[in-house]
């Protein structure tokens, strides 16, 4: 025992600074993807204003570009579910100002000032109109910076394309001539319109709950809306500055990986370390081969191959490892090779337990390097040609000794022992 206790201090200077000064870290990798948030979190509401102009075959008869701008306004309310994918519903308001064909007529209500905004020389059959729509929409929307460059917690710039669909209704209209609005043969005009769009937000971050964008959107519309009388599309491209308050947490949390410390020596401490990494190997290479001789002397006989004496406390053999590592080192390939002579020349079975410590590494970890480091160990003595059937595998989730963590180093290993 005294010899093993010498062993125990020896491993614990040589390899317990090693230990601590490996510890592994947990933190967030957005590389590796990202989690839903709660259902709660990521909803927003959005106000918008701006102005728009209408395109349509009619249009180009008005005289100044002004005269065909219209306000539009709307206010959505709408959620994230990934940091690339969201959607919003709303309510808008447009006004459309412009020229349009008079397949209709006018029967009351006139005001032919109005066409004063044409141009000189413009067509009979053109008006100039005034019109007013509300309505509401729904878009789809993608987070365009997060998709090509990757979420980053913090970005004050986001570019967001988003697609969709309103239903508007026309509530007040107001043209030249000499009265309300009636087709040429008699029918009331349309009041309803599906409008696709499509847009551009840009965004910026100025709070953790707020943003500001600026809006550019196009929207689609049938002419059959504002007089004109074949079914086709007018066009009405538009720019909105806006606000969005964000409602619940707006972040989203990245997978936890474990992170081992970077070298921090020089070249030249890094080869003193490994050199005196080697010097304790070898050290605890000659300990082993001293407790190795002293549990295995055997009383001479006239035998020439004299069964060994092994005591029932001790571990036939301990094979040690480096922190986080399954694999056998050059040093202990030899104590393997040692145990499988022994076992050779003998027909007793043996228990091999795998431990690791309990100070470092997660529980899952650790589980997996007790399973991995005495599998190697059984697979190495069988290809030594003991036998596979006379080798009980175990682990233990416990700690080897009882010398805490600063001494970890020794709690990384296989034990061998003699099956009772």
């Amino acid at each position: 025992m005294k010899k093993i206790s010498l062993l125990v201090l020896g491993c614990a200077m040589l390899i317990g600074f090693s230990a601590m000064a490996q510890e592994i870290t947990y933190v967030e990798d957005p590389a590796q993807g990202y989690t839903f948030n709660r259902f709660k979190d990521n909803w927003f509401i959005q106000a918008e204003g701006g102005a728009g102009v209408l395109f349509s075959p009619a249009d180009k008869q008005v005289d100044k570009l002004k005269d065909r701008i219209g306000l539009k306004a709307d206010l959505a309310f709408g959620k994230w579910f990934t940091p690339i994918i969201a959607v919003r519903v709303g309510g808008e308001f447009s006004q459309y100002k412009g020229a349009t064909d008079t397949r209709y007529e006018i029967v009351a209500g006139s005001r032919p000032e109005m066409n004063d905004r044409l141009k000189p020389g413009a067509p009979d059959y053109i008006t100039y109109q005034l019109f007013n729509e509300v309505g509401f929409f729904a878009d789809a929307m993608i987070n365009l910076t997060n998709w090509w460059c990757g979420y980053k917690p913090g970005r004050i710039y986001n570019a967001v394309f988003y697609g969709g669909v309103g239903v508007n209704w026309t509530m007040y209209r107001q043209g030249a001539g000499d009265g309300s609005w009636k087709y040429a043969g008699g029918e009331e005009p349309k009041f309803r319109a599906f409008t696709p769009r499509v847009g551009l937000m840009n965004t910026f971050t100025v709070s953790k709950r707020v943003d500001i964008m600026l809006d550019l959107r196009a929207t689609m519309f049938n002419k059959y809306i504002d007089g004109y009388g074949k079914r086709s599309f007018n066009l009405e491209p538009a720019v909105l500055l806006g606000i969005t308050y964000n409602i619940g947490k707006r972040d989203w949390d990245a997978p936890i990986v474990a992170v081992c410390p970077t070298w921090k020596y020089t070249d030249a401490e890094g080869d003193a370390l490994v050199a005196r990494l080697a010097a304790a190997d070898a050290k605890i290479a000659s300990l082993e081969k001293q407790l190795y001789d002293c549990l295995h002397r055997v009383t001479p006989t006239p035998d020439p191959k004299p069964a060994p004496v092994v005591s029932a406390d001790a571990p036939l053999a301990t094979i040690y490892y480096p922190i986080g590592k399954s694999a056998i080192t050059p040093e202990q390939k030899k104590v393997v090779e040692a145990v499988a002579n022994v076992m050779n020349d003998n027909d007793k079975n043996y228990v091999l337990t795998g431990w690791a410590d309990n100070y470092t590494g997660t529980d899952k970890i650790n589980a997996k390097l007790r399973k991995d480091r005495v599998n190697g160990v059984k697979d190495a003595l069988t290809k030594l040609g003991v036998g596979a059937d006379r080798l009980d595998a175990q682990i233990n989730d416990g700690n080897l000794t009882s010398f805490g963590p600063k001494c970890a180093a020794i709690d990384r290993a296989v034990t061998v022992n003699v099956a009772k």
